[in-house]
């Protein structure tokens, strides 16, 4: 694994790690909101190194300073696959991170050969009109309450411990249920997240949520069972809607699986880089 650099159009820097062979099949791996490219490092030795596999920190995460302009994340990644000299990709998002890969896929299908989406978000995500609502659990509802207390005390760490229960834990499971050098690099990837200023910066204003149905890209749609309740049920709807793409769960792991099953998620990896190939 070797650090990279990857320069925007507009000159900003991205960091990222390099691993496998320069030219092989491009894999992108997009962390969560709660993360940064640090979150793949376990399962980046896993893959093939036939793979061309970058793990990028997008701007206001991890070693990407936000910046002071205008930028979207989605124009990054179109960067990031310049950078490896990749025409398509395999995209790799937990999270946020799947969010942009299913913008990415929705706007340019022809750059995207296959998607494995974690726990992923989409633009335009809203229970209006849809046939389940959101609705914290009780679990869920404490963490959120106060999380959003400790923010509006500036108490940073307070935050941060109570998203590791939410994310990594699992709102439903106790606190502490992942322990040892897992937790300890989620909170302080956590922590500059939090401090990284991104925020909302880097959107590019899609609906990907209400165009599902056209992302014909193959690949997997998984989630864990100990993720976040009322989460769990717009996963399934996203992988009913996504015409090519299969719905899983993931036994024993709640919103951050790379930090706790890096095999499992290398092998999803190679599963999709092999139905992308034979869907070429």
């Amino acid at each position: 694994m070797n650090d990279f650099a990857v320069r925007t159009p507009d000159g900003a820097v991205l960091a990222a790690d390099r691993s496998g062979e320069a030219g092989g099949t491009a894999v992108v791996l997009l962390h969560a909101g709660v993360a940064d490219r640090r979150s793949w490092r376990q399962v980046l030795p896993l893959l093939d190194q036939r793979l061309d596999a970058v793990a990028v920190d997008r701007r206001g995460y991890g070693d990407s300073p936000a910046g002071e302009g205008d930028f979207t994340h989605l124009a990054d990644l179109w960067a990031v696959l310049d950078a490896v000299g990749a025409e398509r990709a395999v995209l790799v998002g937990n999270s946020m991170g799947g969010g942009i890969a299913l913008d990415a896929a929705l706007t340019r299908p022809d750059r995207v050969a296959g998607l494995v989406l974690i726990g992923s978000a989409a633009s335009g995500m809203t229970d209006e009109g849809e046939p389940v609502q959101w609705q914290a659990d009780p679990a869920t509802a404490a963490l959120l309450e106060a999380s959003s207390a400790a923010e509006a005390a500036g108490d940073l760490e307070e935050q941060v411990r109570l998203e590791l229960h939410l994310w990594l834990d699992g709102p439903t499971e106790p606190e502490g249920r992942v322990g040892g050098p897992a937790r300890e690099l989620a909170a302080d990837m956590n922590r500059r997240a939090l401090q990284g200023g991104a925020g909302r910066r880097g959107d590019a204003d899609l609906d990907a949520w209400h165009a599902l149905a056209r992302i014909e890209t193959p690949g997997l749609a998984v989630w864990g069972d100990l993720d976040m309740p009322p989460d769990r049920p717009f996963y399934e709807l996203m992988a009913e809607r996504l015409p090519n793409v299969e719905g899983r769960v993931l036994p024993g792991v709640a919103h951050l699986p790379s930090l706790e099953q890096p095999q499992t998620v290398a092998d999803l990896v190679h599963e999709v880089v092999r139905l992308a190939g034979s869907a070429a």
